[in-house]
Formats: structure tokens, C-alpha cells, sequence
């Protein structure tokens, strides 16, 4: 029985903090992450201060389980479409980039890529929580450069020979998207990396059917 009782509030926790982590998301993308508190977050998920603070310590505590949270997102809105509906190499680099331009103009977070902004907010303030951005960052960073790596190892790219000089390419025609979407309200930058994007890829060589599947879900 105690046992029982025991799992019960083991999964009214972990549904309480799901539930307050997609709020904090949310409201991180806009705010950012020095514009969480608890107070907030309990009103606005439906909880007692008490009970957020219960389930997360700190503000610095709440900062980093929202900061792993929306990289969980992240992994699930564009890492795993893509590693899904495509083969290693360049059609893999095509649907990263595809799948990334569809989870910022859908607005997966409120306030467009929760990194982008994130990395803005913290780039000039180092600790913990910068950290862990940083961390997250580099991680999608890396996976992207080993995706345009095998491209050019299987002679997919035959221009190109620094995998990380195109990863920091796309990266900022993606962000600038990002950005430039939300300050103007408008689809339009979407496309517009797209073809950037399209065109970088068919200049370094890339056959131009696989090139053709970066699509601006918008624009499409």
C-alpha cells in the first residue's frame, strides 16, 4: 500500500514538472531565462509557489531542467525527424536543415529557436546555465558537422573540405531567419535561407535532387 502510494506521487510529480517545464519553456523563449520565477510559473501552470519550489530548488535549478527540457524538444522536433526520413550524408544534412527551418516557423517555443534567443541573452554571462546552452548548442553543432562530414567523405560535397566552415554557414543563415522572422512577422525569411542554403549546397557540388529537398515549410 505504502508502496503504491508512493509511485502515485511519483507521477503526480513528474506530470507537475513536465507540465510547469513546457510553461518555463515557453515563457524563456520570450522572456528569457532570467525572466523565470517561481511565482510566475505557478500561477501561470496552475500550482502552489511552494509546490514549484518543492519540485525544483532554485532559480538556478529551474533555469538548467529548462534548459535540458527544451533540448529534449529540440532532439524531438529536429534531430529525430531527420535521422528518421533520411540516410547518412548529404539527403541527412538536407532534412536537419529543413526540419529546423519547419521547428522555428511553427513556433515549437513561443519565441522562435529557445537557443538562439538563449544564447543572446547568456553569451556574455558565464556559469552554470550558460553552460549547459553552450553545451546544448555545440551538441547540435557537432551532429551537423558529422552529417556534412560523411557527405564529404562519401564524395557527396566534392567542394568542400571543412565540414565545421559550412556548419557555422548554415547555423547563421538559420538563426537569421529565426530572428528576422519574429522581428518582422513574416514567412519570408524562411524561403529566403532556403535558397540561400540550396545554393551554397549546389555550388559546393551537392547533386541538386537531394539539394531540393531543403523546403521552407511555410513557403511551401
Amino acid at each position: 500500500m505504502a508502496q503504491a502510494q508512493q509511485d502515485g506521487r511519483r507521477i503526480r510529480g513528474d506530470e507537475s514538472r513536465r507540465v510547469i517545464l513546457a510553461h518555463a519553456i515557453d515563457t524563456a523563449s520570450v522572456d528569457g531565462l532570467d525572466g523565470l520565477t517561481i511565482g510566475r510559473l505557478a500561477d501561470a501552470a496552475g500550482h502552489s509557489k511552494s509546490g514549484v519550489a518543492t519540485l525544483f530548488g532554485s532559480k538556478e535549478q529551474l533555469q538548467l531542467a529548462t534548459v535540458a527540457a527544451a533540448r529534449e524538444v529540440f532532439v524531438e522536433r529536429v534531430i529525430a525527424p531527420a535521422r528518421a526520413s533520411s540516410d547518412r550524408g548529404l539527403e541527412r544534412v538536407c532534412a536537419l536543415i529543413s526540419a529546423w527551418l519547419a521547428y522555428s516557423d511553427e513556433r515549437v517555443f513561443r519565441g522562435g529557436c529557445f537557443f538562439a534567443a538563449a544564447s543572446v541573452e547568456l553569451d556574455a554571462k558565464p556559469g552554470p546555465v550558460r553552460d549547459a546552452v553552450v553545451a546544448a548548442t555545440q551538441s547540435w553543432e557537432d551532429y551537423l558537422t558529422l552529417s556534412i562530414q560523411r557527405a564529404i567523405d562519401a564524395g557527396e560535397l566534392p567542394l568542400l573540405d571543412d565540414a565545421a566552415q559550412l556548419t557555422f554557414e548554415v547555423v547563421s543563415f538559420l538563426e537569421a531567419a529565426n530572428t528576422r522572422s519574429l522581428l518582422h512577422a513574416s514567412i519570408e525569411p524562411y524561403a529566403r535561407a532556403a535558397t540561400a542554403l540550396r545554393s551554397r549546397l549546389l555550388a559546393l557540388g551537392g547533386d541538386p535532387g537531394r539539394v531540393s529537398g531543403i523546403v521552407a515549410v511555410a513557403a511551401a
